[in-house]
């Protein structure tokens, strides 16, 4: 009953185009974002904030990147992780040989360098497209770390290829604490949904979903194929450059080619799937399940084992945490295959019907 639609009416374009057009749906989304900015950073742990809050947010990142590419243009890629190190190393780079120039220049320049190597890998993408186009995209995947070792340039001449990223400021202040780095996180994240969300509503949001529905049809009405397609790429390797700058410098502080590896890859990919192709939403939705999953089933079981008062080893509890989490993630499949962000939707149109019969 709360989440009905009576006396809102759309006098304007502009109001029926705007991004939030129901007004409970503003109110949860300003209500959402006044609390993880100026509640959450005093409530959470640093524990929470390092190790559960940061990387969901991270991997939020790079899952939207991926979900612009795979969801809205239809162009499998599975070198996400890879692009992500182009935007880690690039933006290392920037710090350490450009001087005094702002963080977030560097995170910028490090989303461009991925971006153009984005466009690159993506040139198969006019020729080939599905399983082969995936394919070509794993080139990415083992390539680049390979690149990365062999030139030593881009780690600063380390022979392993590790960098130890600087002291992150901004302006003057020193982003050095779990709540500064939260922030300064979440606000990038806002304005780079913002801005996806924009984009996907745009002239070339409408042809990414074209190509991506059928590219012969979109080619015959006039929609530039090549460069539609290039488009794609570049945006969705901007994101994941970005993420991975932040990953690098925000998270870790010190990383390696390995660390960007093909596991990292599927799990971003999965995140999209469990979460939503082709939904804003769904990047955030699957990014909290595979973060917060596993830990969840860690303290699950771990209660368990105490009640029933008996021993579980952590090598037990590994192995029932991926049995687990391997059964939901089918189950999800299998009940909902267009994720989480589905669900969601599902729930907002009941609760507009509600207490009515639907």
């Amino acid at each position: 009953m709360f989440y009905r639609e009576n006396g809102q009416f759309k006098i304007s374009y502009s109001k029926d185009q705007a991004l939030l057009t129901i007004s409970q749906d503003k109110f949860f989304i300003f209500a959402l974002v006044a609390f993880s900015l100026l509640i959450v950073p005093f409530i959470a742990s640093d524990y929470w904030l390092t190790a559960i809050l940061i990387p969901f947010l991270v991997f939020t990142l790079a899952a939207l990147g991926l979900n612009i590419l795979t969801g809205y243009a239809g162009q499998l890629s599975l070198g996400t992780a890879a692009f992500m190190a182009v935007g880690a190393y690039a933006a290392y780079n920037f710090q350490i040989r450009v001087p005094n120039i702002p963080i977030i220049f560097s995170f910028i320049g490090g989303g461009l360098i991925a971006a153009a190597v984005g466009v690159l890998f993506g040139l198969p993408s006019l020729r080939i497209r599905g399983f082969y186009l995936a394919v070509a995209t794993l080139a990415a995947q083992f390539f680049i770390p390979w690149l990365l070792i062999k030139v030593e340039w881009f780690s600063n001449y380390n022979p392993s290829g590790v960098i130890t990223t600087p002291p992150v400021t901004f302006f003057g202040f020193i982003i050095d604490t779990p709540v500064s780095k939260y922030i300064f996180i979440l606000v990038i994240v806002i304005l780079l949904t913002i801005l996806a969300k924009n984009l996907i509503r745009s002239k070339i949001g409408r042809s990414w979903m074209a190509v991506r529905d059928m590219d012969i049809a979109a080619e015959v009405i006039g929609i530039p194929i090549m460069k539609t397609k290039l488009i794609a790429f570049a945006v969705s390797s901007f994101y994941c450059g970005v993420a991975g700058a932040v990953y690098a410098f925000l998270y870790l502080g010190s990383v390696e080619p390995d660390g960007f590896n093909i596991d990292l890859s599927f799990r971003i990919l999965f995140m999209i799937i469990i979460g939503g192709i082709g939904s804003v939403m769904g990047s955030y939705f699957g990014a909290a399940f595979i973060t917060l999953l596993p830990i969840l089933l860690e303290n699950i079981i771990h209660f368990l084992a105490v009640a029933l008062s008996i021993t579980i080893s952590s090598a037990v509890t590994s192995v029932l945490q991926l049995l687990i989490f391997g059964a939901l993630i089918i189950f999800f499949l299998i009940v909902e295959p267009h994720g989480l962000a589905r669900l969601w939707s599902i729930l907002k149109e009941k609760l507009r019907l509600w207490p009515f019969p639907y």
